[in-house]
């Protein structure tokens, strides 16, 4: 068994979506006053690799804390997206490519390679995104999540969020962002965990992803 770190590590200078204040870490207490080290964490609770609900769209969508936890684990499948340009579209030829690999998945998570922009502006520019009928056909049959190595679901001038609407319309459904490591996972077979922060009402939450290979 293999076991794949698919998480940023949240610290004060972690790149967070334009327009957000980033978070706070600072040290509560100390071993020198306190005798134990804590941290006091500040911080939007769509921060680093997170995952965000279908409260995070709709007043009445279910939150991460009420989401049975079975959600948050499942068969994955890596769609390699990566041959695509900025502003590229993954259309439903990816789908078609790589059909039967995507009806046995449960979360079907996109590999556009934009990971290598983490920590750089071109990170907010135009990264590659899925088509509506790609979301259509992933809502249709009923996945678990969908994942990206990017900032988000949405083009990011895309302020109506289009495709967080169509998507978290189906209760069962999470969007997972800012994955990374994608290329230590083979084009195989594994098991997807994304577990998210517990708190109340929660609309998204940081999670710690991993791949069981």
């Amino acid at each position: 068994m293999r076991v794949v770190d698919l998480t940023r590590t949240i610290s004060n200078t972690i790149p967070v979506y334009p327009g957000t204040e980033g978070p706070s870490l600072t040290i509560a207490n100390t071993y020198e006053d306190s005798g134990f080290k804590e941290t006091l964490l500040h911080m939007y609770s769509h921060t680093g690799t997170h995952m965000d609900a279908p409260h995070h769209i709709y007043p009445e969508g279910i939150s991460l804390d009420k989401k049975d936890i079975s959600g948050f684990v499942g068969k994955g499948c890596i769609i390699d997206a990566r041959d695509l340009q900025a502003g590229g579209i993954i259309d439903i030829s990816y789908i078609e490519r790589n059909k039967e690999r995507i009806e046995q998945a449960e979360f079907i998570i996109f590999q556009t390679g934009w990971e290598k922009y983490w920590g750089q502006e071109e990170y907010f520019g135009e990264y590659p995104v899925i088509s509506k009928e790609v979301a259509q056909y992933l809502v249709e049959h009923n996945k678990k999540g969908i994942g990206l190595d990017n900032i988000g679901l949405d083009p990011i001038s895309d302020v109506d969020l289009t495709l967080h609407h169509l998507m978290l319309a189906n209760e069962n459904m999470v969007i997972i962002e800012n994955l990374c490591n994608l290329d230590l996972i083979e084009q195989g077979d594994f098991l997807f965990v994304a577990l998210p922060l517990k708190f109340d009402s929660s609309d998204g939450a940081p999670i710690r992803a991993i791949a069981i290979i």
